[in-house]
């Protein structure tokens, strides 16, 4: 979950330059805010205590996506990717977090007027850290029900861009589940279909076979779901994308979450209908396990996933 703190004195990136949070506001107006016309990353940061270094995963293909979602909302980045990154790793080095943290990069349309469209309005950035533990509980396995609400199509928007206002899909489908007695959602695609959670890519095993959505479902096509592909790789597991059935989760020996902000959250029940024996099967928990060790710079392996942020970095301040 978030760590309810005072972010009034965190530094953010915002308006081309380093800033404090309650420096950083936006109009009432604001386009993106009344119409939804923005997108997102959610990138991860993990803190190594023995080596007091906060390692920043995936960082360059959160802001290769992000990338494409922008120009997908005719929007342009103000900096390279590789300027991001750089900005990224500047942003932590000034707020010096010893604990896990999460990174919301955005940009939106910043006009302040009244006027449903995409073109001829300004572009705004910023990215906005905040400490993080976890998103969903990870302790016990995940009750999940089938939402009743539908992922919304490409027809309609084009699900594999992070658009803000698209998340209204996942926020009804969420709350539908808690207020149902569930923890989490699974949507289906229009045509019936499984499609992926309110947040989360899922995946199921079956005989030693790991299944998950092809991109043609209306997923996004998740960071942590391509990083648990490539763990899967390395065992030798193979790996199915196609289309999934409603069924075929009941039939399931094992089923899991992935996301950015989710990390690996395994599913003990769908629709009151118990998967396996309801506890963290072997395959979950090799992948799980590896990609614990691997975000915490545990395994070299995969040690190309992570940036660094202190390592010979001095405590900078606000600019």
């Amino acid at each position: 979950m978030f760590n309810t703190v005072d972010l009034s004195s965190t530094i953010v990136y915002a308006g081309g330059s380093f800033r404090r949070y309650d420096e950083a506001k936006v109009g009432l107006l604001t386009h993106g805010l009344q119409y939804g016309t923005g997108c997102f990353e959610g990138i991860r940061g993990y803190w190594g205590a023995q080596e007091r270094e906060l390692y920043l995963l995936l960082l360059r293909e959160h802001y290769q996506r992000l990338e494409i979602s922008a120009k997908i909302l005719l929007m342009t980045l103000p900096h390279s990717v590789d300027e991001l990154i750089e900005i990224t790793v500047d942003l932590c080095a000034r707020n010096r977090f010893e604990s896990d943290i999460y990174l919301r990069p955005c940009i939106f349309k910043a006009a302040e007027d009244i006027g449903v469209r995409l073109h001829n309005v300004p572009d705004a950035f910023a990215i906005i850290p905040v400490p993080f533990t976890s998103y969903l509980d990870t302790s016990k396995g995940l009750e999940v029900c089938i939402s009743s609400w539908r992922r919304a199509d490409d027809t309609m928007a084009p699900p594999r861009a992070k658009i803000t206002g698209l998340y209204v899909n996942s926020a009804l489908a969420k709350s539908e589940a808690v207020a149902n007695g569930y923890d989490e959602a699974i949507l289906l695609s229009h045509d019936g279909h499984v499609a992926e959670g309110s947040a989360e890519n899922v995946f199921l095993v079956r005989n030693g076979k790991l299944y998950t959505p092809d991109p043609s479902q209306n997923v996004l096509e998740g960071c942590t779901r391509r990083a648990i592909m490539t763990i899967a790789e390395s065992f030798g597991i193979e790996i199915v994308e196609r289309s999934i059935d409603r069924g075929e989760l009941y039939a399931a020996d094992e089923i899991f979450f992935t996301g950015t902000a989710a990390g690996i959250a395994h599913v003990s029940a769908i629709d009151r209908r118990r998967v396996g024996d309801g506890t963290l099967g072997p395959i979950s928990r090799k992948l799980s396990e590896t990609y614990q060790r691997a975000v915490r710079n545990e395994d070299p392996a995969f040690r190309s996933w992570l940036t660094t942020t202190y390592a010979s970095r001095p405590k900078a301040s606000v600019s």
